[in-house]
């Protein structure tokens, strides 16, 4: 019933570069499908911005590579197009994407083909259906997307309906994403870690203060991350999170806010602000921070108690053909963002109806 793909993803950073300059119009916000690749480009004013893609080697469609209005990437490139002195971790870390580690026991968010068999049967894959619509306009560019969570029985339990909408204001690129899952069964969001809009992002955005360790999902699986000391001397990290609730550096994990704002410079003095905004109308709003000094930057309603011990589980739950919808808006800055603009951006996006 479920038809999977099998192709692999090859395209790097520079042929999507090439291949936006040859299929879109310069200008504007261009959305092209391109099916047979398996991806849907997407430029403004004829520059590369972001792909939708769906390739089966991390399980699930991905917002990959995401560029700033200057050119520069801001996403990792590891595990689809490595790069030198990059963190090879966590290989289901590529883009921006949206999933969770433990509905019905299943875990989306950790699932890559680096997954040895053997659990395999206990892992979910998010399956991409078909494009519903793509618009292109001068200001903004709409996509909409169908994908269906398939547990690690082979047995479909959401149906997952996407809009992006992909927008820009003078050098200022933002993406919104409105996200509605429909229980195809009785499903729970068991109170977890991992979820549930994630982007991994640049080695220079990532933390001066990174100590490294290991890191455990719900299932006791260890994951070694290396401390910066260790790592290549490429493009140093000096990346600092900041909160709508004025936390700052690696502080910011597992705290609340409405936003929560990533800084950092390049090696050529590149500067870039990027933020996630959460939505009044989302579950368990603010969300809490799933943001990590090692280039993990996400927001996570869902793990009420595993971020806050002395809160009892959320354990979100659908019964069969109820939906639910969650709103995010995420903002690349070619300049420091203040807490006045992104206070002003919270305002704005809280207001919109989307």
């Amino acid at each position: 019933m479920f038809r999977k793909c099998t192709i692999f993803l090859f395209a790097s950073v520079a042929s999507f570069l090439a291949n936006s300059a040859l299929a879109a119009p310069s200008n504007g916000v261009q959305v092209v499908p391109k099916p047979a690749d398996h991806r849907v480009d997407i430029t403004i004013d004829g520059q590369p911005f972001t792909s939708y893609i769906w390739p089966t080697r991390i399980k699930k469609p991905v917002l990959y590579p995401i560029i700033d209005a200057d050119g520069v990437t801001i996403t990792r490139g590891y595990p689809l197009d490595p790069r030198p002195g990059e963190r090879t971790d966590h290989p289901h870390h590529a883009g921006l994407w949206f999933n969770y580690s433990n509905v019905n026991g299943f875990d989306f968010w950790n699932n890559s083909e680096a997954i040895p068999p053997q659990r395999a049967p206990k892992m979910g894959t998010i399956v991409f259906d078909k494009i519903v619509s793509a618009k292109s306009g001068a200001s903004h560019g709409e996509l909409v997307t169908d994908s269906t969570w398939i547990d690690g029985q082979n047995h479909p339990i959401l149906a997952e309906s996407t809009r992006y909408v992909f927008a820009h204001y003078g050098p200022t690129r933002s993406i919104d994403l409105i996200v509605t899952l429909k229980a195809l069964d009785h499903v729970i969001f068991n109170d977890d870690k991992d979820g549930l809009l994630g982007l991994r992002v640049a080695r220079w955005l990532e933390s001066p203060e990174e100590k490294g360790g290991t890191f455990t999902d719900a299932n006791g699986n260890a994951t070694k991350v290396a401390t910066a000391a260790t790592l290549p001397a490429v493009a140093p990290p000096n990346g600092e999170y900041l909160t709508s609730e004025g936390v700052k550096g690696e502080s910011a994990w597992s705290t609340r806010g409405r936003w929560c704002s990533l800084t950092g410079h390049n090696d050529a003095g590149h500067t870039v602000t990027v933020a996630i905004f959460d939505h009044p109308g989302n579950v368990n709003y603010p969300t809490y921070w799933h943001a990590r000094g090692y280039g993990l930057f996400a927001a996570n309603p869902l793990g009420r108690h595993m971020f806050d011990p002395k809160q009892p589980p959320l354990d979100y739950t659908l019964e069969k053909g109820q939906s639910t919808t969650f709103l995010y808006r995420v903002v690349i800055y070619t300049h420091a963002a203040t807490a006045d603009e992104l206070n002003r951006e919270a305002d704005a996006f809280a207001a919109a109806s989307n």
